[in-house]
Order: structure tokens, then sequence, then C-alpha cells
């Protein structure tokens, strides 16, 4: 037996922003045909161990039922004798008809002396007339013979096992005479009946163990299972053919024919209780003994030449029969006497069971009868066929032995093509069954999930499946276009639905009136039934938006234009989330591949949307004005305006682009399952939908870029208060944290409107928390390398650096900080304004603490500035008329060249990335759709749907949308 299993596995695509055994048992009467054409066609039994001398070979006859023993003197005696010897006629693919008749079968003594032959040994003429032909020797390769240890079982004190040499050809019994001979058992020294009868008591059987790891022999040895040959099986073949698992050990062992027997019986009731547990190699015995080279118990044809007449060989070969019966065959006899008497049992409680009687004469009728008699699992979910391909090959139920049951046809060698072939759990020979057609998922917690494979014809209570569904207990389920098979679960108990849903409404009721002409046949519900259905869809807040595929370009381009143009009260991520909706049909409901090329088609349109928004605000706030015509800066008011619809599209596209990475996750997750991780298909629709994905990332970074900027633009008018103000004017207190705008200074309103604006913006689209953060941090990256900038700009034109100018900067930027902490945006500031702080510390150290501090000191002090920027800082500082900076400020020669060429302006290149947020997205299309604006939208879009349904039919068939009735 061979035993083989499958491997499995997967993973995600994207990077930053993307993310049982089986089991062949190869016939072995098949194995020994092909084998059977390299043996050689006749060999001689040897032996050899260390305590006997060898011997020369001579022929020998066909195995008759008794085989001479001879003394171990007779055989070395008879061993000077030499010369060539006829080579035996094979019994490996002989009938029974072999068997010599009573005057050559039997075996006669011999007399000593070199010239004493086999009694029964005959001439190669005289059987050939009896013997079925055999490929020519030219044509099989020789095999060299085999050595078999056969152990003596505690037959013999002082040794383990004989050596026994052995061909391909050699039978059981003949090996056992040979142990028995090396055992020295073989009876009187004369030879005679005692010799035969020697032979009959001694089995040869087939150990099974467990060898422990000093070696396989004596009190070692754990043997578990025990098989008696049959007198003409061959050992060899049988070693050769059957090999023990990893872990197990076999050995041929010679015992007591009776003991052997009890043994193999106790070992078979056991397994008989047992039931299932029964060794695998049970129900074969037959046929492993056919096949390992034993003659076959058919009677022989008219041509086959016997040398025995009709009557008296028919008479032996049932005695022979009787003979070769090993106890397997006996137990198979004892089975079949209590299988026909349960058939007859079970027939009894059939209708006209009084009227059956069942002989011995028809064994395939009540083989057939009891494959009818089926009864269910009571602990498993199963498949009932109503409908199949082939009556002779279909099986009436399917059983699911796993969680997750595949149905499908296998690939052939021709379809496999390199890849691996994906488990199959149930094999459908129909031509319209793909390789991985249907996948049932039933876990302990029902429902149960049936998913078709892509391209895969099934159906589900009749109708086109094409998505994964619930299946339920009842339902039916239809793979291609000739099985049907009905769900069953013994594990639901009740809990599945009351009637299966293709079963009428109601069966058996009266037609209600002219309405029942126009109802489903499938569902049984009336017109008016349908009509109040979908008047309840119609007007429901269920998260549910169904369309066709050739309704998605006209509901995408009307989703798309009413979010651009800003008609109607959607909230922030109404756009988002009837986006959500259909990308969700498209993914539950309809075929595999019209997800990949429905999400192009919806960032395309989004893509374009976006660029014409960013046109016109470019328009209307062009970089470069006309010559004598003044630019009106932006304030924070008309800056929230424009920005409003790119903020909202950026809020939209960041969930959208979150709910599609999971859908895509979500088709890889189920076609690693499946094992279809490399179809070309898949590989083709995940491409797609990376470059939907990437045009949607794309619109984020335009809208995002687009909003920092005019942001900043109005930022950089409004900074330089920051630096020329005074908050400490006559009559003014300052503002502590959490003041409001109105209460600041004057000269930080301006700066502080824009951080403002800019908040409350990102709040009403409900930009998501990460782009928030990420926005006001490039706007705070950008106020600090300016305000930096400007205040190393100039120190060097005029006197700046003085203690008083530095107090009031700080004032300022710790007023700005205040603020930002109410806004809970003072943990980003203070790490952005980190190097403007510093700097306008240094400055605000007293002149007398200054002046006693050296370069080293000042560079341990404040690590954040370059070495050019504090030199640049001390060098200009303002000590005083006629004083110069102390030489204690000076760099020391190492860093003299770092300060000479490093630049002391901050560079507006070092943003920080941009990192789009990768999490669950914050739509929800779990729950009833609360909002009435978003309910009303909604409405609208079905309504329009259906309207757009409504067109294709002929005038004469058109209806208005249903209205519900009251109740």
């Amino acid at each position: 037996m061979l035993s083989g299993e499958r491997k499995e596995g997967g993973s995600p695509r994207f990077g930053k922003l993307h993310l049982p055994v089986g089991l062949w048992i190869n016939s072995p009467r098949k194995q020994l045909a092909k084998l059977g054409r390299r043996w050689p066609s006749a060999a001689s039994v040897k032996s050899s161990s260390s305590d006997t001398g060898s011997r020369s070979s001579e022929p020998m006859a066909p195995p008759p039922p008794h085989v001479e023993l001879r003394r171990v003197g007779a055989v070395k005696a008879a061993g000077g004798a030499s010369g060539s010897r006829a080579k035996r006629i094979s019994q490996l693919f002989r009938g029974s008809g072999t068997g010599a008749s009573g005057a050559g079968g039997a075996g006669v003594p011999g007399t000593p002396g070199a010239a004493q032959r086999w009694a029964s040994e005959k001439k190669l003429p005289e059987l050939a007339a009896g013997v079925a032909p055999e490929p020519p020797l030219a044509t099989r390769p020789t095999a060299p013979p085999g050595v078999l240890k056969i152990f003596g079982a505690g037959l013999a004190s002082g040794t383990n096992y004989k050596s026994v040499l052995a061909t391909a050809r050699s039978t059981a019994r003949e090996l056992v005479a040979e142990a028995l001979e090396r055992y020295g058992l073989a009876g009187s020294s004369g030879g005679g009946p005692g010799e035969s009868s020697s032979a009959d008591a001694f089995a040869l059987c087939d150990a099974l163990g467990r060898p422990a790891t000093g070696g396989t022999g004596g009190s070692e040895w754990r043997a578990e299972h025990l098989r008696v040959l049959g007198d003409w099986e061959r050992p060899l073949l049988v070693q050769e053919l059957w090999r023990a698992r990893p872990g197990w050990a076999r050995r041929f062992e010679l015992r007591g024919r009776e003991e052997a027997l009890r043994l193999e019986q106790e070992a078979f009731g056991a397994a008989d209780s047992k039931g299932t547990g029964a060794p695998s190699w049970r129900p074969q015995k037959s046929r492993s003994r056919a096949a390992s080279g034993g003659a076959a118990l058919a009677s022989p044809g008219p041509g086959s030449g016997s040398g025995a007449p009709a009557g008296s060989g028919g008479k032996e070969r049932s005695e022979n029969l009787s003979l070769r019966r090993s106890v397997s065959e006996l137990n198979l006899q004892g089975r079949r006497r209590r299988q026909q008497e349960r058939r007859q049992q079970a027939l009894s409680m059939a209708p006209g069971a009084a009227d059956i009687q069942i002989g011995p004469g028809d064994p395939g009728d009540l083989d057939q009868l009891s494959q009818c008699l089926i009864q269910a699992p009571s602990n498993h979910p199963y498949f009932l066929l109503l409908q199949g391909y082939q009556d002779a090959q279909d099986f009436v139920v399917y059983v699911m032995t796993r969680e997750q049951h595949v149905f499908g046809r296998g690939r052939t060698p021709s379809s496999c093509s390199g890849s691996p072939a994906p488990y199959v759990d149930t094999f459908l020979n129909a031509p319209d069954i793909l390789p991985c057609h249907c996948t049932v998922r039933a876990g302990p917690e029902p429902p149960a999930m049936v998913r078709p494979s892509r391209g895969a014809p099934v159906t589900h209570n009749g109708c086109l499946l094409l998505r994964e569904a619930e299946l339920h207990p009842g339902d039916l389920l239809g793979l291609g276009e000739h099985f049907l098979f009905m769900y069953k679960d013994p594990r639901a108990g009740g809990s599945g639905p009351v009637r299966p849903p293709w079963l009428p409404a109601r069966p058996g009721a009266t037609p209600p009136g002219l309405g029942w002409a126009f109802s489903c046949r499938l569902c049984g519900r009336g017109l008016q039934e349908r009509g109040e259905a979908l008047a309840a869809y119609l007007d429901g807040r269920e998260p549910v938006l169904r369309f066709r595929p050739c309704e998605e370009e006209a509901l995408l381009g009307e989703i798309v234009r009413a979010a651009a143009s800003g008609a109607g009260a959607l909230p922030p991520l109404g756009p988002a989330t009837l986006l959500a909706l259909c990308v969700q049909h498209s993914a539950r409901e309809l075929e595999l591949g019209h997800l990949p090329r429905m999400l192009g088609r919806l960032a395309r349109l989004i893509k374009e949307v976006v660029w014409e928004k960013i046109k016109e605000i470019g328009d209307r706030q062009p970089e470069n004005h006309a010559e004598g015509v003044p630019e009106v800066p932006l304030t924070p008011e008309a800056v929230s305006v424009e920005l409003r619809p790119l903020m909202l599209w950026m809020a939209n596209t960041t969930e959208l682009l979150s709910f599609v990475q999971e859908k895509v996750l979500e088709m890889e997750k189920e076609a690693d399952q499946d094992g279809l991780s490399s179809d070309p298909q898949l590989c083709n629709d995940l491409e797609l939908c990376d470059e939907a994905m990437a045009l949607l990332d794309e619109v984020i970074m335009c809208t995002f870029q687009q909003s920092v900027y005019y942001l900043t633009k109005t930022l950089y008018s409004t900074l330089p208060a920051l630096l020329d103000s005074n908050p400490f004017t006559a009559g003014a207190e300052l503002p502590g944290p959490g003041s409001e705008l109105g209460a600041m200074p004057p000269g930080l309103k301006p700066t502080l409107g824009v951080f403002q604006a800019a908040l409350e913006l990102t709040s009403q689209c409900e930009l998501h928390p990460d782009l928030v953060s990420q926005t006001f941090g490039y706007l705070f990256f950008f106020s600090n390398a300016s305000l930096l900038n400007s205040l190393m700009e100039r120190g060097q034109s005029r006197p700046f650096y003085q203690w008083s100018r530095a107090v009031q900067i700080r004032t300022n930027l710790d007023l700005v900080l205040d603020w930002l902490q109410g806004a809970g945006l003072v943990d980003i500031a203070t790490e952005f304004f980190r190097k403007l702080s510093i700097a306008v510390n240094l400055l605000c150290v007293p002149r007398t603490s200054l002046l006693k501090a050296s370069w080293s000191s000042l560079r341990t002090d404040y690590p954040t500035l370059t070495p050019a920027q504090l030199h640049h800082l001390l060098s200009h500082y303002q000590l005083g008329p006629g004083l110069r900076p102390p030489p204690a400020w000076d760099p020391p020669p190492a860093e003299r060249d770092v300060v000479a060429t490093g630049d002391i302006f901050e560079s507006f290149s070092s943003h920080p990335p941009l990192i789009l947020p990768l999490g669950s997205p914050r739509l929800c299309l779990t729950e009833p759709v609360t909002n009435d604006a978003l309910h009303c939208e909604l409405r609208r879009l079905r309504r329009l749907l259906w309207d757009l349904e409504q067109q294709e039919l002929p005038a004469n068939h058109r209806h208005g949308p249903p209205v519900t009735t009251p109740p």
C-alpha cells in the first residue's frame, strides 16, 4: 500500500499599502502481473545456514499435496552427485488443475545414495501437457534468489531463526519443509508418510510487529498481527509487494498449525468485535493470496490437458481445496452466513416479504438489496442524491467527513500542467463538473456555507449561485446540468427552517384569483406578495443595494455625481457608504470576475471628479497674478470653503480603500482555502484590484497634498506676527490654557484662526484620525521651519538677537502651545516646534549666564541646533555697544569646516511622509440605516434602478414602483 498526502498554503499581496492522507490501493493482482514478467521461469529451493552444509540442486516436480522430508545425512550423501537438472515449471500463474493425481502426487521414500531421486519427480515432457504456456525466458530478466529468515517461535532452544534460500517460485509449503529440516524436525530418517504429516502439522505465518531498538530477535520482538500463509502463497513476493509501514517490521514464523490458526482466529474475533478497527488487509485475504502466487481454485478448462481423469481430478481438487482452506476463508464463510441472516431479517421488513424466498443461488441480488437498505448517518452532515449522471456509479448518500467538503471531478494527467491538484472529497464524473467545482463548509454551529468555484455552474434552491451563501438542511444544491443533491444535517435537529424554501408557500390552497398566474413557480409567492416584498425593499432601511451588472455604470455614475455636486444633505461618509454597498453586492452576489472590473471603473470615476475639483480651485486661486493686480491673501473662512470638497473626497476615499482591501484579502483567503492561489484568472483579478487600489491611493495623496498646500499658503502670511508682536501690551492680560480664540492677543489670532479652521474642517468631513494627525503634523512642520528660517534671516541684517525680543517670542510660542493643548494637538505641536523652542530658549538665557558658557557646554545643552545654526546665533547675539563675542564661543578647529559650510536654514523637503491608515473601515454595513438623509438617498437609488429595469420591458409590461399597503 502506498500513501500520500497533499499540502496546502497563501500569503497577503499587500505591502505598505496592499497588502488527509489519500490512500491508493494498488491491486495485488495487477502488481503481480507486472512483476511476473520479470521473474525467471524456474528456480530451485535451497537453504543455507551455519549448522548445515550446502547441497546440490535437484529438479523438483510441481508441489504435491504431500512433500517428502529428507534427513540431513541423506541430503549430504546425495550432494556428491552432480549434473544438470530439469527446472521446475512455475506455479505462479497456473490454475488448480496443476495438482497431480493420486499416483503421482504422493511422495515415495527414496533410497539413500547419490542416485536417490524424489519419488514425486517427473520429467519435463510429462508435465508439459498440463502446464499453461509461459513467456519466453529471453523476454524476462533473471533475478537472484533471496534469503528468508524463518523464526522458530520456540520450536528449538538456543536458536532464533534459520536462513532459507528462496526464489519468487518458492511456496510456503516448500519453505516449511525446508525449515523443518533445518530445525531437525523433519520426522524419521527413513522418510515416509511421517514427513508429510510433519509438514502438515506446521504453518508459515506472516507476523507484523514493532521491533525494539536493540534488534528484532528473541524477547525484543513484539508481534501485534499474525496471518497464516496459504500453502501455495509465495513468501518472497509477499515480502516484496507488501512492505511494512515505518516503525513496523515483518518476519516469517514457523508455528504449529493448530496454534497458528487459533491465534489468527482470536485476532479476527477481536477485530470483528471492534467493527471498524479490523485490519485493513483482512477483506482482501483471498485476493492477496492469489496475487502472491497461489494457485487459483477454478477447475481447468477442456483444453488444459490435465493428466488425471475428470472425475478423479475433480474429487482430488475438492479434497485439496479443503486442505488448503485457511482460517481466514472459514471466517469469511461464517461472515457470509451472518450477513445472509441479516439480509433476510431486513428483507422481512420490506413490503411483500412473505412472497420472497432467498436462496443460496442469488448472492448478487442480496448484495444489491443490502446496498439499497441504507441508514443515514446520525452525527455527520450528508448529501442525498436526487439526480445523478451514471446510476451504476453514483452513490445515494455522500457523507461529509470533514468540516470542509469539496465536490469536483479531479484533474486528469493532461490537465495538471505542473500545478498541485486540489483536494477533492467527492468525485463526480459528469463532463461539466470542474476539477474543484464547489466547496461546502459545515462547522459545529449552523448554518453551513456553500461557495461555488470560478465558472462552476451551481444552483441553490433553483437559483443560480455566484457567490457564497448559507446552506440549510433541506436545501437543494445543483451541480452542473446533471447532479442534484439535498443537504441534510442530523446534528441540527429542529433548528433548521420549518419548510424548505423551494416548496410552495401554500401547497394545496386554492389559487387566489388571477394573481396566481403571475406567481413565481419556484417560491410560490403570488403577485401581491412579491409586490409587498419589493415595496419593503425599496423603502427599507437595510444596508442593501441590489443591481444587475448592466445597471452598474449608471448607478456608480449617479452616486459619484451626486457626491461631487453636493446635492442633498448626505452625511460626510455617505458617498463611501453607498459605494461600499455596491462593492459588497458585487462581492456576494455577482460572479467572481465582476468585482475587479467594478473596482477599476469606480476608481477612475472618483479620480476624474477629484481632478476636476482641483482644477476649479486652481483657477480661482492662481499662483501667478497679472501685473498690477494685488494678490488677495486667503482667509481661514475662504480656505475652508475651497477645501471642503477635497477633504470630503479624501475622507470617503480612505474609508472606501480600507473596505476594498478587506474584500480583496477575503478573495485571496478563499482562493488559498480552495487551493487555487496559482490560478491564472485569480492572478489577473488580483492585478486588476491592485490597479484600482493604486488609483484610490493616488486620489488620497493628491487631495492631501492640495489641502496642506492651501493651508500652508494661508499660514505663510500670518506666521511673521509670532516674531514681531508683543503679547505684553498695555492693559492686556495673558490668557490661560484652554482659552477661546477671541481671548488671544491680536498678533496670534490669524495663525490660530488657520489652525481652528483646519480642525473644524477635518471634524466636519469626519476625516480619519490618522490623517488628521498627519495633516496638523505637516502644518506644524511648515510653521516651525518658516519661523526658524525667519529668525535666522533677521539676525543677519539688524540687531534682533537680544534677551527682551526673545522673551516676547517665547511668550507667543507658549500661548500657541497652550491653545493647541485645549484642541488636543499639543503632543504633535511640541514634537514639531522643538527646534524653534530650543533656539528661542538659547536667546532667552540672561546675558551674564551666557557669557560664562563655552562652545562645548552650549553644544551639550542645545543638541538639536546644528553647529552652523548655533554659531550663527552666538556670533550675532547683541552683547552691547562695542562688545564682541568671547573666544569661548568659537568652535574648535575640528568643527570649523562644518560651521563654515553648514546651512543655517531648514529645508521644507524633509517633511514626514504620508502613511495611509490600514485598519478596519469605519463604515457600518451590518446595522439598519439610521441617518434619514442617507436613507432618503438609498431609496432614491433603489427606485432609479427599478426605473432602469422597467425601461427594458415592453410598454404594456411596465409597472410603477409598488407601494406598501398599510396594515
